[in-house]
């Protein structure tokens, strides 16, 4: 019996014993995988702020990207861009009608400003130069002054003579006649201005015929319509159009400003002449 109870006490034992082991076993399992859980969830962790930089950082180049291609290009750079792409040939010819009709359209605009006088005060010094020293000194005021008004005075001036009773009568025609003289050179040069301004836009049309005609070549070649064959056609086209008529615009703008100017010039020397011829009569009668 005894043998029995101790049989039963060591298989208690045994049983106790492997079923412990089984338990601490299993913990320790347990505390691996929440070990192995906690080391994963802490790499995690860690590799997660590196994941939201990288994304931050690729978002950020995208909108730098982004931005840089929202920001405009500088004014000097786009001109250059459609200027090669409108063809150096039409595109240069072109800015050959702008750069003469420039060039013109300055040298008269010095050249008139140059030119503009204020005749009240000549008239005035020509009078005083009458009264003081007679047609002599009335000839070296208009000599030291410039301008066509002064050119004009001087010439009529000339042909005075107070002896003679017709004096009067060829000093007018003199002053109509060189009149017509001072005239013809304030307008010179404005016809070749016009014909820049009639010409840039045919330059222009010219290469807009050109193109479409590439245009529909390509379109042959092909033997099908698509829009990546007449692309490139009618963008040239529209190109030296607008060139074109953007130098035409111009130009027209300076062109108008010059005859407006030598208008007022013109008027300017027919009042002047007007009052000298009313001051060489009121001379000739003293």
């Amino acid at each position: 019996m005894k043998k029995l109870f101790s049989l039963i006490a060591v298989f208690a034992m045994l049983s106790f014993g492997a079923s412990n082991y089984a338990v601490a076993q299993e913990d320790a399992t347990n505390g691996d995988s929440t070990a192995v859980e906690n080391v994963d969830t802490t790499a995690a962790t860690k590799d997660a702020p590196a994941e939201v930089a990288q994304t931050s950082a690729t978002e950020d180049t995208t909108q730098e990207v982004a931005t840089d291609e929202v920001v405009d290009k500088p004014v000097h750079q786009a001109i250059k861009e459609k200027f090669i792409e409108g063809g150096p040939g039409f595109m240069s010819m072109v800015l050959l009608t702008l750069i003469l009709g420039l060039a013109l359209a300055i040298e008269r605009i010095i050249y008139l400003n140059l030119a503009t006088t204020n005749s009240e005060k000549l008239l005035s010094s020509i009078e005083d130069a009458l009264n003081s020293g007679g047609i002599d000194a009335a000839k070296e005021v208009c000599r030291n002054t410039r301008g066509p008004v002064a050119s004009i005075f001087y010439q009529g001036l000339e042909r005075f003579d107070k002896d003679d009773a017709n004096s009067i009568e060829i000093v007018e025609k003199s002053v109509i006649a060189y009149g017509s003289v001072q005239m013809g050179q304030l307008e010179k040069g404005l016809t070749w201005i016009a014909l820049f301004i009639a010409l840039a836009p045919m330059l222009g049309f010219m290469g807009t015929v050109i193109g479409m005609i590439g245009a529909f070549d390509a379109i042959e070649a092909a033997g099908d319509i698509q829009p990546s064959l007449v692309a490139g056609g009618i963008k040239v086209a529209l190109i030296t159009t607008v060139s074109g008529l953007v130098v035409a615009m111009i130009l027209q703008v300076f062109y108008n400003y010059i005859v407006s100017k030598i208008d007022s010039l013109v008027n300017d020397m027919e009042d002047a002449s007007i009052s000298l011829i009313d001051l060489v009569t009121k001379f000739s009668k003293k």
